[in-house]
């Protein structure tokens, strides 16, 4: 039997080993926001069911079967969010921690019903794609704002942070789900990049740009 609290670790060792060959504890205890003594005895139990592999001095990595077991949670969090934000009109930026509040109340019964009042959407407010019913992921062909060259533009795909402060000021700068972006330039050493969004120039530093990810225009990539 998996656990509400079992299946909130698989999906945040999921979300996070999106851009990490294995996740340290350090990382996971800081995303569910426990001790590494408690996310340590948590990965111990993962273990044991065959849902993770530790390599020590590593971290940790879901097996195969604890990818298919994630899944559907990933699926019931991400809907969630986009019925929070569509039909009861929260904030992109509050939505995160309310999902994982609710997600492990929602049946299939529940489920079905907001996947059809929030019509069958396929990505979350961060632009995150939003697995099947029958737990496929699609997949996406999207790329980092900070790994671009200037001049290049296209849409902005996802953005990847549940920081409530950095959401908040990215949505002040318009920096939003399927807004255009174009790097106009970047400063040497890390420094800022210098973009445009939606025609409106912006300035952004390195840590904020990290965060965007981009479907790039087609003409780009001919």
């Amino acid at each position: 039997m998996i656990s509400p609290a079992m299946q909130r670790y698989i999906a945040e060792i999921y979300r996070l080993q999106q851009d990490l060959s294995f996740v340290p504890l350090s990382a996971l205890a800081e995303q569910v926001n426990t001790s590494l003594q408690a996310a340590s005895r948590m990965i111990r139990r993962l273990k044991g069911t065959g849902l993770v592999v530790h390599e020590p001095y590593q971290g940790v990595r879901l097996t195969t079967e604890g990818e298919r077991v994630a899944l559907p949670v990933i699926r019931r969090h991400r809907l969630t969010e986009v019925f929070l934000v569509k039909v009861m009109h929260f904030g992109w930026e509050e939505v995160h921690d309310l999902a994982d509040e609710l997600v492990s109340g929602i049946n299939q019964v529940l489920e079905d019903r907001i996947d059809e009042l929030t019509g069958h959407p396929t990505r979350c407010p961060h632009g995150e794609p939003i697995p099947s019913r029958d737990g496929v992921m699609p997949q996406l062909h999207d790329v980092r704002l900070v790994e671009l060259e200037s001049g290049t533009w296209g849409y902005i795909s996802r953005v990847r942070t549940h920081d409530p402060d950095k959401l908040r000021y990215l949505a002040e700068l318009g920096l939003l789900p399927g807004v255009e972006v174009r790097l106009l330039a970047r400063a040497p050493f890390n420094g800022p990049l210098r973009i445009s969004v939606a025609g409106q120039e912006q300035v952004i530093g390195q840590e904020l740009a990290t965060v965007l990810w981009i479907e790039l225009h087609r003409e780009t990539t001919a």
